[in-house]
């Protein structure tokens, strides 16, 4: 099968990748940044494609989608993968630039990219979504604002795809994972601040990227009639807190 990974030069998405290809799939890596796809692609061999373009500019997916070979355009499974959280202050502190560039990524993006392939997949009554989602998306905590709102919508897309997809043979799924370690996430969301990064990891043992590309290739290699709604992983470390109550 054709694999079409979002985010795929770094974290879950590269292992996704090496994961798809190592089960004897093709895989094609799409991401923002060009050089970290072609080492990518260039690791993998020829059964790889980088296709580099952002999936908050929908002329970029367009054109990138319309200059496939046409022995890549026929995509089995859809990863959406790419996404970002940014900040971790409370939300009458937040940057307005962050909540855009969040939504931009993790909600328009996801969508855009589903539209543009979905038709085909529904034409031929077969194909997978998966939609990476967080625990983010059902749970609430401090400074999650944005973030978590946009993985809900992520949750409540994915379970309304399903309702229009019924029928039809086409799968989709929430895939959402907790702490996760060993990737570029924390540092993204600290801006560069590594040290503070590494604090959100000191002392635990983590979900690993590899955990979600395991996840993502058992849902994309189940028996067709089977469809896992929603999948949420947490590592052992993580659990759940009471109801926070603010006293005077």
């Amino acid at each position: 099968m054709i694999v079409f990974i979002t985010g795929a030069s770094a974290g879950f998405g590269a292992a996704m990748a090496r994961t798809f290809v190592r089960g004897g799939h093709r895989v094609i890596l799409s991401g923002r940044r060009a050089e970290r796809l072609r080492a990518l692609a260039d690791e993998l061999g020829a059964t790889a494609l980088p296709l580099a373009f952002d999936v908050s500019d929908k002329a970029a997916i367009h054109a990138a989608l319309a200059a496939l070979p046409a022995d890549w355009a026929q995509i089995d499974v859809l990863i959406n993968n790419a996404g970002l959280a940014l900040g971790t202050g409370p939300a009458q502190d937040a940057a307005l630039d962050d909540w855009e560039t969040m939504i931009a990524t993790n909600c328009t993006g996801l969508v855009t990219m589903t539209r543009a392939l979905l038709p085909a997949m529904v034409a031929r009554g077969a194909g997978l979504i998966i939609n990476l989602g967080s625990i983010a998306g059902h749970y609430p905590y401090p400074g999650g604002n944005v973030y978590g709102a946009t993985k809900a919508f992520v949750e409540q897309f994915t379970l309304n795809l399903r309702a229009d997809l019924a029928g039809s043979g086409v799968r989709a799924t929430n895939l959402a994972p907790g702490l996760c370690g060993g990737t570029e996430f924390s540092n993204v969301r600290m801006k560069g601040d590594d040290a503070a990064a590494a604090k959100v990891y000191e002392g635990t043992v983590p979900l690993t990227a590899q955990d979600i590309a395991d996840t993502a290739y058992w849902i994309a290699t189940l028996p067709p009639h089977i469809n896992v709604n929603h999948i949420e992983l947490m590592p052992t470390c993580q659990g759940f807190s009471p109801f926070a109550i603010k006293r005077v």
